[in-house]
């Protein structure tokens, strides 16, 4: 138990399958309540798509475990409209600190731009994450949430699966069109199914310790190589909700994990960090090591993974849930898109092939920032150690220390879904790339951009009034906004008024979206559900349009 958290108990109810019901096929069906299947549901289902959850427990993660949820990751929680329950509680920071013995040697700000909505990262324990996804999962009526029934075997079917599911009333059979597996790293439905993922396991340990203090340090990372308080190792701080102090002792491999994890053997280590007068609670306790690891394909005919079943990081960057999430991000606009029959199965491929690439990018990342952090030799911590001492004083000794480079969205530049540009463009919101936010008014209230995207195809286009757009351009308008695949068009106006014809009209009142999307009048760009840039154009052209959009769904003939 926590002195600062109240571990919910989620009610067990007994299965239709198993009360007389007749059984049904579903459209999907997602193991595990964990937050990266908890988003995927909440997503699916409110884009309307039924999905049943199955999970084998009945409460929230034990311990504070995942704690960095990163920018992207907020704004993909605020259309899943978790984002202001997370920042309500949350701790937000955008600076950290790396200390090299006694010294300051290096500082990052993860947000140095202004007008964004979101701060670069917020700490937050994963059990109030898991929390508000469960009561956002009820409200959804097409939501079936499943505590207490574990998923002891997986048959797939060429268009579908079918579970053995276990539960206090025995075991029943389901069917499901599709699949979606967020069991996570240990993930059992991977291994019924014979499946490798492959990688590299870090022969070093690290002790968490979540404390209860009254402390008035700044909202920020801390970082420590070889500080006096733990000699020859590193260590880690950052503050979650409730007062309560992330704190990670590098112990290295030989370390005994049971005992390490002993009051006796926690508490002075805490002592020497903070001193014999700070006053503090033990609240968790845990040992971990780490790998970095990923499954060579994340769709298997219908049966599709996401989060840690899929790729393991070290946390050494908060890449692990912050990619799950945005795993889930990328895949349920397909999945709702082959299920409506607006897309071919195709799609679904796209999703490992993208969400590879960033699993791949993840990994060299974690791997680079693991090595610079517990280096395995001595030529390799003579090195470290001359980076850092050399980092205060010189600005190209600081490019090269890697106390964990954080999350941050993949560039999907290579991806088969974007059109490539005919023109050119600064700045990085390139094909591929996770749209910026920036400051708009919408009907004379203060509104963000990204607040006002994502869930559909949707075109932007730039102009310098709203009102006055010309009559060619608005008949181009509705030329692309009918069919199954009609895109919304939305004016992004550096004065707006009266909207034209019925056209949202978003006022770019601090110039922030002319400036980060080098938008000029007539700039069009294609965002896809997911808030990437599919495509972008110095003027508005229907058939081009078009073409970009069947190339984004794999419906190009």
């Amino acid at each position: 138990m926590l002195s600062t958290y109240q571990y919910p108990k989620f009610d067990y109810v007994r299965p239709p399958e198993q009360s007389g019901v007749p059984a049904k096929r579903y459209p999907v069906v997602v193991v595990g309540a964990g937050p990266v299947g908890l988003a995927a549901a909440i997503e699916l289902a409110q884009s309307g798509v039924a999905v049943v959850v199955l999970d084998d427990d009945d409460t929230v993660s034990v311990g504070s475990r995942g704690v960095c949820y990163a920018k992207r990751t907020l704004e993909v929680l605020d259309r899943l409209g978790l984002g202001e329950p997370c920042m309500d509680k949350g701790v937000s920071w955008n600076v950290g600190r790396t200390f090299f013995r006694e010294q300051e040697v290096y500082n990052f700000n993860l947000l140095p731009q202004t007008d964004h909505k979101r701060p670069g990262m917020i700490n937050l324990q994963q059990y109030y994450l898991e929390e508000f996804e469960v009561t956002r999962a009820k409200e959804l009526p097409n939501l079936d949430l499943r505590f207490k029934n574990k998923v002891v075997s997986v048959t797939p079917q060429g268009n579908g699966a079918t579970l053995q599911v276990e539960t206090p009333d025995g075991i029943y059979s389901l069917e499901t069109d599709w699949l979606v597996v967020a069991d996570g790293a240990r993930s059992g439905i991977r291994r019924m199914m014979n499946l490798d993922i492959d990688g590299k396991i870090f022969k070093d340990r690290f002790l968490i310790a979540d404390v209860v203090m009254k402390a008035d340090f700044p909202h920020e990372r801390w970082f420590w190589f070889d500080p006096p308080f733990h000699p020859g190792q590193s260590v880690l701080l950052h503050r979650q909700a409730d007062n309560v102090y992330r704190i990670d002792f590098q112990l290295g491999w030989d370390a005994d994990p049971e005992e390490e994890k002993k009051p006796e053997k926690v508490i002075p280590r805490i002592k020497a960090m903070l001193g014999d007068e700070r006053e503090f609670e033990l609240e968790w306790v845990s040992v971990y090591t780490f790998q970095c690891r990923r499954m060579n394909a994340f769709t298997h005919g219908h049966v599709l993974f996401v989060g840690d079943a899929a790729h393991q990081v070290s946390p050494f960057g908060a890449r692990g849930a912050n990619s799950g999430i945005q795993d889930t991000d990328n895949l349920c606009w397909k999945l709702k898109l082959v299920i409506e029959g607006k897309a071919p199965p195709a799609l679904l491929d796209t999703y490992s092939e993208e969400r590879v690439f960033a699993a791949e990018e993840n990994l060299l990342n974690s791997t680079r920032s693991t090595d610079f952090i517990t280096p395995k030799s001595k030529t390799s911590l003579t090195f470290r150690n001359a980076v850092l001492s050399l980092a205060r004083e010189h600005a190209f000794a600081r490019a090269l220390v890697n106390s964990g480079r954080l999350s941050v969205p993949s560039f999907l530049t290579e991806s088969g879904l974007n059109t490539p540009d005919d023109g050119s463009f600064a700045g990085d919101m390139v094909p591929g790339a996770a749209m910026d936010d920036a400051p708009m008014q919408v009907q004379g209230q203060a509104a963000w951009l990204l607040d006002q995207v994502g869930k559909q195809f949707m075109l932007l286009v730039y102009v310098l009034d709203g009102a006055s757009s010309d009559a060619d351009l608005l008949a181009s308008f509705k030329a692309v906004a009918s069919g199954p695949m009609a895109p919304e068009v939305v004016l992004v106006a550096a004065k707006a008024s009266t909207a034209p014809n019925g056209l949202r009209v978003l006022e770019d009142r601090a110039g922030r979206f002319a400036e980060r999307f080098d938008a000029t009048p007539g700039t069009t760009y294609l965002i896809r559900p997911d808030q990437h840039v599919a495509a972008r154009w110095r003027s508005f052209d229907a058939e081009q349009v078009r073409l970009a959009i069947a190339r984004a769904t794999c419906n190009l003939q």
